[in-house]
């Protein structure tokens, strides 16, 4: 990774050039920024030491820092490696994968609909994933699992949005509005099937209206997990594209890009990742505002940060999750009401500044 001579001209001095030798004619080449790059090193280092500080905190076993990596590499006592490994390392793990694709769908939905309030949260995806939810743990006929469920009503929330909004991000501000209105009808049947319902089959999916990370499901923690790689993936791949898409239609197609496709490619992606981290934790709330947010004052200008709004977004929900354990211990708040406090005064300066809620 370096700026050899043969490197080209359109590559300045303050971005690496990297070239895979995959061919002799044409190589992979890669260009990173050198500001996100050492971004994405202060949110990787940040979050290595959250995780760090997560596993060696709480209120079920006090541990020293050497008794915590003896647990963590299954040396130590049966009990030290019972808390370790099988409540806070599967916690924590869960907090790292929702953050990130809460962060990253965030990202490519604000970048799409050129406005920052655009987050699966706002726009209705996770109360329609929600939604789904609950009908399938308050019984009501449904036989789909809970994750599928929750990815059925992601979608379910998206095309409704779409579908009322017209051409796919031309009309941020139309598309903000249905979204909005979508979420909130989707709100109010989960609140109707919870008041309908016994106070049992109420409690069971009280964690599903919250967001929380308290004995998330492996199944859903996993499926998460292998969705999120190939999701940064393809957010790197449409970086280029989201990017042009920014100044105009005209401009991306002048120069080959096809924002229809480009569009449908960053909104499917964000559509799974929003059903996919509701499923494991439910609707945590604020994660994809302020992930994207946090990523983008760290990085260039001008430029679609998704890989720092995946690791910021790993890093609030570890530090929200965190919080939310030690704060009132024993008592344990859940991470989406953290997330939430922290959040809101974000949401008030959004709303009450007229330029933060422009393309960002």
């Amino acid at each position: 990774m370096t700026s050899p001579v043969d490197t080209p001209n359109a590559v300045r001095q303050d971005k690496y050039y990297l070239a895979l030798p995959l061919g002799q004619r044409a190589p992979l080449r890669v260009i990173v920024d050198k500001r996100n790059l050492l971004a994405n090193l202060l949110l990787s280092g940040l979050l290595i030491l959250l995780a760090g500080v997560a596993l060696n905190t709480g209120s079920a076993a006090s541990l020293s820092l050497p008794a915590t990596l003896r647990a963590l590499l299954g040396d130590g006592s049966p009990l030290d490696t019972f808390v370790i490994q099988e409540l806070r390392l599967p916690r924590i793990v869960a907090g790292v994968v929702t953050g990130g694709a809460f962060a990253l769908a965030g990202c490519l939905m604000q970048t799409v609909a050129r406005n920052r309030l655009a987050t699966p949260g706002i726009v209705g995806l996770d109360n329609g994933a929600t939604a789904f939810a609950v009908a399938s743990v308050v019984g009501t006929g449904i036989s789909l699992a809970p994750p599928a469920m929750a990815l059925t009503g992601a979608a379910v929330a998206a095309a409704l949005t779409f579908g009322l909004t017209g051409r796919i991000g031309v009309r941020g501000y139309r598309f903000l509005v249905a979204g909005i209105g979508v979420g909130a009808v989707f709100g109010a049947i989960t609140q109707l099937m919870l008041t309908r319902v016994s106070i049992d089959a109420a409690n069971a999916a009280y964690p599903w209206t919250v967001g929380s990370l308290n004995a998330r499901p492996d199944h859903a923690v996993l499926s998460l997990s292998l969705a999120l790689l190939p999701a940064l993936l393809a957010g790197i791949w449409l970086t280029r594209s989201l990017t042009v898409l920014r100044l105009s239609d005209a401009v991306a197609i002048s120069l080959g890009i096809a924002a229809g496709r480009c569009r449908m490619a960053a909104l499917s992606v964000a559509v799974i990742l929003t059903g996919l981290a509701v499923a494991v934790a439910g609707p945590v709330g604020m994660v994809a505002l302020i992930g994207p947010e946090f990523a983008r004052q760290l990085s260039a200008k001008n430029t679609v940060p998704v890989v720092g709004a995946t690791l910021a977004g790993a890093v609030v929900m570890v530090a929200a999750d965190l919080l939310g354990r030690v704060l009132l211990a024993p008592i344990e708040i859940p991470v989406g009401i953290v997330t939430a406090l922290i959040g809101s005064p974000l949401l008030l300066w959004i709303l009450l500044n007229p330029n933060a809620r422009t393309a960002p």
